[in-house]
């Protein structure tokens, strides 16, 4: 829950300045709750040490109440959780925020939004990107969390399947890749699933460009993947150093952070491995607050970051709002 103690407030205002964050924290109280509007700037920049941070708005989902959402709650559950986060419980608001790190000279993309091929209020990444000066063509590493659609629809041009960035080093875990890619996949996966493991199967394996990597290697100067299995079986995590400062960007590892803060426990209908997503989500929830630093989600109110504190057996979540 947003409990709004001295510490918490103390705690999200120095992740606010980490941000760069030019106005006072806004915390997202019940009588703000409303529906979700595009922000009004697609895109924010922040620091961490010398690593430009630029968050970028890909749409929303306004997932409509699912009983099978959560596997181990109920919808009232869910709309009581969303209402004590001050958010909007007529549906499940569920933003896309893509994250590019300048290091250096490089561009370095987590993930690859939509495509404007998930949800028709998705795919707004194309634009946001270019507001924010940022050249698609200069994207040279591309890491990838997990092969879900609005992750990686965008790495694919729509009908065609030939790739986005054609000319951009993808890099995912070996694990994520080759159980996709595994013979007899596609015929093993529940019907909802099959369109998606038949597109995955059509695509990638005749590209080219991809770097398999096993275990928590650097994939980038100054950025790790951490292993964060359960969501899908090779679902990746990316810690970002730079100086004294750290990032922690947790993709689906939280998703609805209004929904697993509070409940670290429940189990979403996404979540393959669900004991084992929760497992994953308490270890890294654990870290990031055992060594003060930041966290953005995918799906994190935008711009997808915010800060985390225990809440007795749960955690409290403190969203940025620019």
């Amino acid at each position: 829950m947003l409990n709004l103690s001295r510490r918490h407030f103390v705690v999200a205002a120095a992740f606010a300045a980490a941000l760069g964050l030019d106005k006072r924290l806004a915390f997202i109280g019940p009588a703000h709750a409303q529906k979700s509007p595009d922000p009004a700037k697609g895109f924010h920049k922040y620091k961490v040490g010398t690593v430009e941070v630029t968050a970028l708005y890909d749409g929303i989902w306004e997932k409509p109440h699912d009983p099978a959402f959560i596997k181990n709650a109920s919808v009232e559950d869910t709309k009581q959780a969303l209402g004590k986060a001050g958010l909007t419980t007529d549906f499940v608001s569920i933003p896309l925020t893509v994250v590019v790190l300048k290091v250096g000279d490089r561009l370095i993309m987590i993930d690859s939004g939509s495509g404007g091929q998930w949800q028709p209020t998705a795919g707004k990444l194309a634009a946001n990107m270019q507001a924010a000066g940022i050249d698609p063509a200069k994207i040279g590493t591309i890491l990838i969390s997990h092969f879900h659609p609005d992750h990686i629809f965008g790495l694919m041009q729509k009908g065609t399947n030939a790739p986005t960035f054609p000319n951009a080093e993808l890099i995912v875990s070996a694990t994520e890749y080759k159980w996709w890619t595994e013979p007899g996949r596609v015929e093993k996966l529940p019907e909802p699933r099959k369109p998606l493991g038949t597109r995955i199967n059509a695509a990638f394996p005749g590209w080219k460009n991809f770097k398999l990597i096993e275990g928590e290697q650097e994939v980038a100067p100054g950025i790790r993947l951490v292993n964060a299995p359960g969501h899908t079986p090779g679902h990746a995590a990316f810690h970002v150093s730079s100086g004294s400062q750290q990032l922690m960007i947790s993709n689906d590892t939280a998703y609805v952070p209004a929904l697993l803060a509070p409940h670290p426990e429940w189990q979403g209908a996404y979540d393959q491995d669900g004991p084992l997503a929760v497992e994953s989500r308490r270890k890294l929830i654990d870290r990031v607050i055992a060594e003060k630093m930041m966290i953005c989600g995918a799906h994190f109110p935008f711009p997808g970051a915010g800060a985390f504190t225990k809440d007795g057996s749960g955690y409290a979540f403190t969203p940025v709002k620019a």
